[in-house]
């Protein structure tokens, strides 16, 4: 989406994972304070990506993905989970319509997602279920080609019916 000239914040898990793992820990999730580190980054980005001259920001994951996995982890909710899920929901940081990109092929386990199939199946759904629980309307990108699905978010962000107010893409 970045290509088409969108805004894109990066997703911090992966981010996080990797920085973690390069100091020598195999497995950063399952620290205590993976779930906030996660949380900060995800903030710090949603306040320093520029908006593009529609006005429009895409983020590839949000809090409410970073407390899906907490519940799919067994991780408590920590705090400052539970305050940036607040903020972003009470503040409509984000539109109502997430993109739900389904899964494109197998998954299988990486030294960052260490993941089988049906585990993706079950975050899945539980990412589903948090998204709908705050609030949000999911809009499903099935699978396909790259630029099949990226033509899908661009119509659905085209559409007139679909018209976001400029104050909660900031």
């Amino acid at each position: 989406m970045a290509e088409r000239g969108y805004s894109v914040v990066e997703e911090a898990a992966g981010d996080v994972i990797a920085q973690q793992q390069a100091l020598g820990v195999d497995a950063p999730w399952e620290g205590a304070g993976f779930v906030d580190a996660v949380v900060r980054l995800q903030h710090e980005r949603q306040q320093q990506l520029p908006v593009d001259s529609d006005g429009v920001q895409l983020f590839d994951r949000s809090p409410i993905c970073t407390l899906a996995l907490a519940r799919y982890s067994g991780l408590p909710t920590t705090r400052a989970l539970r305050a940036e899920v607040n903020r972003i929901v009470q503040s409509g940081i984000y539109q109502p319509l997430v993109f739900f990109v389904a899964r494109w092929g197998p998954v299988g386990p990486t030294s960052a997602r260490p993941i089988t199939e049906a585990d993706a199946k079950r975050f899945e759904e539980i990412h589903r279920t948090a998204y709908e629980s705050c609030g949000y309307e999911l809009v499903d990108i099935p699978p396909g080609e790259l630029d099949h699905r990226a033509d899908l978010i661009d119509d659905v962000l085209a559409d007139e019916d679909v018209r976001f107010s400029e104050e909660a893409w900031s």
